[in-house]
């Protein structure tokens, strides 16, 4: 059967070997390729690809989006980011998605989230 099986975001690194690094040792992910130029790293089947870029302007103005289940362990077991990256607070959105966010060392942003139940619940009710 020919069709998509899956993104796979590609993330501007300034050295994508300490990039792997830091999402192995902060985040958790298992490094799957590291090269001069380009890595690899995969956890729960979410796969994230690093290119070297030595321009921080464009990591900066780079995203990738993972859904998740329980948010709030998701959270819990990422503080680590704190330790090179930022790690934001879980907020409520205003689309219906209760999100948090990692800011890594090279600036790159992963916005993780669910849908919010309570809006779901008061989506269905109007």
């Amino acid at each position: 059967m020919v069709g998509l099986a899956r993104a796979c975001p590609l993330l501007a690194a300034p050295d994508p070997s300490a990039a792997a690094d830091w999402y192995r040792d902060k985040l958790g992910f298992s490094v799957g390729l590291v090269m001069d130029t380009y890595a690899i790293v995969e956890r729960e089947g979410v796969e994230l690809h690093f290119w070297a870029c030595p321009d921080r302007h464009i990591a900066e103005n780079t995203s990738a989006y993972i859904r998740v289940t329980d948010i709030e362990s998701v959270r819990a077991g990422l503080e680590a980011a704190t330790e090179g990256g930022r790690i934001s607070p879980v907020q409520t959105r205003e689309w219906g998605m209760r999100e948090f966010y990692v800011w890594d060392p090279a600036g790159n942003l992963l916005r993780f989230g669910e849908p919010d139940a309570a809006a779901a619940t008061r989506e269905t009710r109007q």
